[in-house]
Formats: structure tokens, sequence, C-alpha cells
């Protein structure tokens, strides 16, 4: 009776691992079914592959059009503006000048003297000399005096109080600015007037009034 019931669950066991066998080779075939679908919906039709080499091309056209461009500004730019830290420095001689001059102006052994005054003459005539080199080469100063106040070319140091004159109109250059072409240089280093102090609070209070 042993042996017979053995003898059929035997059978059992093996009938369950040949099914298991042929449900493993079924989802096999079924799997690589599939993964070959996918290969042939992933292969690009030759108008696909014509459309996509079209866009690559374009692009890299492009890419080499806006380096070209940057190229060309580039020169441009050094063409323009080689002389831009050059020039800047060469400002130095100019502040030097009139310091010179304003320092010998002042000095009490001199003023008053023909010395003096050949001296000024011909720091002047230099200071011209290189202001018209400058201005040959495109770099002028900026205009301050009885200008309003620009933050993008002038530089407030100080404020000077003067009735006659609008708040914020510069009065004053301590530092000549320049310009060179489009492009600043320096900014000017100077003085705006405001209202005197008594004057801003008469104002002030007939504001109030006013209101």
């Amino acid at each position: 009776m042993d042996k017979e019931e053995n003898k059929d669950n035997t059978s059992g066991l093996e009938t369950e691992n040949d099914d298991q066998s042929s449900e493993k080779v079924v989802e096999d075939q079924k799997v690589s079914k599939d993964g070959g679908e996918q290969e042939k919906e992933e292969k690009l039709t030759p108008e696909e592959e014509l459309e996509a080499l079209k866009d690559k091309l374009a692009r890299t056209f492009a890419e080499m059009e806006n380096q070209r461009r940057r190229f060309e500004k580039e020169k441009d730019d050094a063409y323009e503006y080689g002389g831009y830290s050059f020039a800047k420095e060469a400002l130095n001689l100019l502040d030097n000048l009139e310091r010179s001059k304003v320092a010998l102006e002042n000095d009490e052994k001199l003023k008053n003297t023909d010395a003096l005054k050949k001296i000024v003459e011909h720091l002047n005539i230099i200071n011209n000399d290189m202001l018209s080199i400058f201005k040959k080469n495109n770099i002028e100063p900026i205009k301050s005096i009885n200008e309003k106040l620009d933050p993008n070319l002038h530089q407030a140091m100080m404020e000077v109080e003067d009735s006659t004159k609008e708040p914020g109109t510069i009065v004053q250059e301590i530092q000549k600015g320049f310009m060179m072409k489009d492009r600043l240089l320096r900014p000017s280093l100077v003085g705006v007037s405001k209202k005197k102090t008594g004057e801003s609070e008469n104002e002030d209070q007939k504001d109030e009034k006013n209101k």
C-alpha cells in the first residue's frame, strides 16, 4: 500500500515539475517576442533618420555661427578699446600736472612772479597737448560743472550749500572724469549743491501748512 502511495506522489511531483518547466518556456518565448517587437519599434525609418540628421546639422551650424559672432565681437572690442588700460593709466599724468600747477600757484615765494607765470604756461601747454592726443583717440572729458548729477558719469564726494542752484547740481569738480567712446574710463568726482539748512526747514514748514 505504501509503495503505491509513494509511486503516486512521485508521479505528481514529476507532473508539477513538467508544468512549471512548460510555463517557464512560454514566458521566455514571450519575453523574447516582446524584446524583438521593442527593437523593431525603436528602429528608425529612413525618413526619421534623415530628419534627425538635418536637426543635428542645423544645431551644429547654429553653434558655429554663434562662435563666429563672438569672435567678431571680441576682435572689434580689441580694436576699439585695445588702449583702454593704457589710457586709464595715462590719466594720472594729467592729474599730476594739475596738482603740480596748484602747488606752485599756492607757493608764497612764487606768487605773482614771472617765473611762476612761465612755469604755469608750460604746464598748460603740456596739459592741452595731452587732451588733444586723447581726443584724437576718442577720449574726451565728461562735462560736469552746472550739470545735473548723473550716477553713470559722476560720483558725488561732497555737498555744498548753494541757494542759487537746484539741489543735485554739480558746482565743484574735484577730479575730471573721462569717456572712451561710449565706455566710461573713470567717473568725475564732484561736489553737488544743496539748499541751505534754514531754507530747507522753512520749505518743510510751508509744505506741512499746505497739507
